[in-house]
């Protein structure tokens, strides 16, 4: 079906006035003001931007038009539609229509009629939530972000791999790792390794946390530096905002840089691709200042133009010890920062985003590089306002000692780690590499408050979407 995307007719309008187009779309509205019929139609190629078809229905007769043109006038239907582009005072251009044909009829029952629906409704009907404002340009904005992503990291010479989704190995140790399995329930197994050597793998399997794991053995086995950009898995039972079981991941790995250079690489990472993404995607953010998020602007004009804020953990709990904010969760050198710290530090005291560097080591993972105090280890969270973390990274330890020891501390299965562990033996150097929550920014970017929001099909503890 050889039509003009729309997006293209508005991008080059000068060019297309006089000329005869067929192009294709939903209706999102229509009006019958006689002797005219207009319909709004969107083909996905623009976020709000619709087309006006311009219909002159006295040229119809009346069985004519009952039969052609009135059955096309219901929200939702599909349509082809051919005519001459005229230039418009209030649309900038309009189509005026010599031919229409029905692609796909809708019936009265179609959930997206003119008036706003609720985000928890529209997560109902997911499969359809992408014909909305919202979502559209929400899915405009990601799509946009993700391109910067592979834009920033080619352009800077690393590699992009791809690592398995299926693995043996927790990367974070926490235990939160989704099973694979072909095995149906059963009980006539004597143990558990009986039980999964009869698997599919011969051993246990589950959906990988991070890539991190792999990532780092890219690099270290001579690549250099390297990213990957993929779905990650976590079974925590967690049913909050910024919550998912299945979420996306950015996670570079450098060789030859340490902390200190790891953070300015971050810094440099989330300016680039905020501003490669707001400048191209004006109408959408415009959109979301309007709708989603007052002032959606300025606080991203704050990410791209002011230096981040740098605090230690340990000075990070002392501001919060004297803040004189009553805190839900108490807070305690050694405790893990929870929200609402996050968004003091970020959204009250420092108002912009923040690199807390140097946790306890007890609270982090075992293969952060321990630092000389023998309490904290060299990693940095960024914070930022009204999200909290969306970054988490470290310097990775390179002593086999102290990594081996970490690993036991937390009674991890070094079977289950000999590459891992092989790259601290053979020719290891100092790297380093920082995990990026995609969804999480994707949601400091629009403004949209729920990390269901900006998925299609969100999975969520006791949801499939």
């Amino acid at each position: 079906m050889k039509h003009t995307d729309i997006k293209a007719l508005f991008e080059n309008s000068e060019s297309f006035i006089g000329k005869t187009v067929t192009v294709c779309g939903w209706v999102r509205t229509s009006a019958e003001v006689k002797p005219m019929t207009f319909i709004q139609i969107n083909d996905g190629t623009t976020t709000t931007r619709n087309l006006q078809l311009t219909i002159h229905s006295d040229e119809f007769s009346e069985e004519k038009y009952l039969s052609e043109v009135k059955p096309l006038l219901t929200l939702g239907v599909s349509l082809k539609a051919t005519g001459t582009i005229v230039a418009s005072e209030r649309n900038i251009i309009e189509l005026e229509t010599s031919d229409l044909q029905l692609l796909g009829g809708c019936p009265e029952d179609y959930p997206l009629q003119k008036k706003r629906s609720s985000a928890e409704f529209l997560r109902t009907i997911p499969h359809l939530r992408t014909r909305t404002n919202m979502m559209k340009a929400c899915m405009t904005i990601r799509s946009t972000l993700a391109y910067a992503v592979h834009d920033y990291f080619h352009n800077r010479g690393y590699a992009y791999i791809h690592t398995p989704i299926i693995t043996s190995s927790d990367c974070e140790g926490a235990g939160e790792m989704f099973r694979v399995t072909t095995q149906p329930w059963n009980t006539d197994y004597k143990s558990e390794q009986e039980y999964y050597e009869n698997d599919y793998f011969g051993c246990k399997a589950g959906l990988t946390v991070s890539c991190q794991l792999e990532g780092e053995m890219a690099a270290l086995g001579g690549l250099g530096r390297i990213y990957t950009f993929g779905p990650t898995f976590r079974a925590e039972k967690s049913g909050t905002v910024k919550h998912v079981a299945e979420f996306w991941h950015v996670e570079p790995e450098i060789c030859f840089v340490n902390l200190d250079e790891l953070i300015d690489i971050a810094q440099e990472f989330i300016k680039y691709i905020i501003s490669y993404t707001v400048e191209r995607c004006s109408q959408e953010i415009d959109f979301c200042e309007k709708f989603i998020e007052k002032g959606l602007r300025a606080k991203l004009a704050t990410v791209m133009e002011s230096d981040f804020a740098r605090v230690t953990y340990t000075d990070a709990v002392k501001i919060l010890e004297t803040s004189g904010h009553k805190f839900e969760f108490p807070i305690y050198w050694g405790a893990d920062l929870q929200t609402e710290h996050e968004r003091y530090l970020t959204d009250v005291h420092f108002k912009k985003p923040v690199f807390v560097t140097d946790y306890p080591k007890e609270i982090k993972s075992f293969y952060m590089k321990q630092n000389d105090d023998g309490k904290t280890v060299a990693c940095t969270d960024l914070l930022v306002p009204h999200i909290g973390e969306i970054i988490g990274g470290s310097e990775r330890e390179t002593d086999l000692e102290k990594l081996l020891n970490a690993m036991n501390d937390r009674n991890m299965p070094l079977e289950s780690y000999g590459e891992y562990i092989d790259t601290r033996k053979f020719g290891t150097v100092e790297h380093s590499g920082f995990g990026l929550g995609f969804d999480r920014l994707v949601m400091y970017v629009t403004g949209i408050g729920n990390i269901r929001d900006v998925l299609q099909f969100p999975r969520a503890y006791k949801h499939i979407y």
